[in-house]
């Protein structure tokens, strides 16, 4: 008689409004196949993204927090793993697409404005990628794809590039970018899929509707459903090609 194979989880922090990435990731994974635990600060949002994949045929639970600290990260990792625990559930992947955006002067920016940065794009992402890791190290070798896991970090054109507003959120974004570089080099080795995705351009969501020419014109904006196709394309990827980074752009972006 066959083992049990156990359900695979998707873990996603920063589901926002529902209207973005994080969310559209968690939408196409559990028509993938995917149980998803749904991270976020705004609980009623979370709620209804989770309600939505369910009502639709998917498996997916909320997991509000009250801020991104590495206490509220591990405290949430432990309800996860005692919602989905193993052997049933696996998580075997996880997308960290929280962050906190200022876009000022450099003379404008506040000591606040600096820590709620590195706060939310450098510690958090730290703690949400150890828990991660550590999940992924007590999975067996899948087969199919030679991984025992797969971290995906969202980034954006701040990852790699400064700009006269950006320079508390690049330094952020920096920061987070080399963290997933370093973690892809030591836990490649043990087989775990690290990748940083560069979000170069503006994304169509709820905020950016407003301008109804940018919701018309796939060639000047993203859509979130495109970039978790990109996402759904990294964890799939075999352990004899991996992508480290990958960088997608409207077409008409000028970069």
């Amino acid at each position: 008689m066959a083992a049990n194979v156990a359900k695979r989880v998707l873990v996603v922090a920063g589901a926002g409004n529902g209207s973005g990435t994080g969310a559209a990731t968690a939408r196409l994974f559990a028509k993938n196949g995917y149980h998803v635990a749904l991270i976020a600060r705004g609980a009623d949002s979370l709620n209804k993204v989770s309600e939505e994949i369910n009502a639709a045929g998917g498996q997916a639970a909320p997991f509000p927090l009250k801020s991104y600290s590495h206490e509220d990260i591990a405290t949430t990792w432990a309800a996860i793993h005692e919602r989905f625990p193993k052997p049933e559930y696996e998580v075997r992947a996880a997308v960290w697409n929280a962050g906190h955006g200022v876009w000022k002067p450099f003379l404008d920016i506040t000591p606040t404005d600096v820590q709620e940065c590195l706060d939310t794009g450098v510690a958090a992402a730290f703690a949400f990628a150890r828990h991660s890791i550590l999940a992924f190290k007590e999975n067996e070798i899948d087969p199919t794809n030679g991984k025992r896991g797969a971290l995906i970090f969202t980034g954006a054109t701040a990852s790699i590039r400064g700009n006269v507003v950006t320079s508390a959120f690049s330094a952020a974004k920096h920061g987070a970018r080399a963290l997933s570089q370093s973690l892809a080099k030591e836990f490649g080795k043990q087989n775990i899929h690290v990748s940083h995705a560069i979000i170069d351009g503006g994304i169509l969501t709820d905020r950016s509707k407003a301008d109804t020419s940018f919701i018309a014109d796939d060639n000047v904006r993203l859509r979130p459903e495109s970039i978790a196709k990109s996402y759904l394309y990294l964890v799939n990827q075999d352990n004899s090609s991996w992508t480290w980074e990958l960088d997608l752009r409207p077409a008409h972006e000028k970069w």
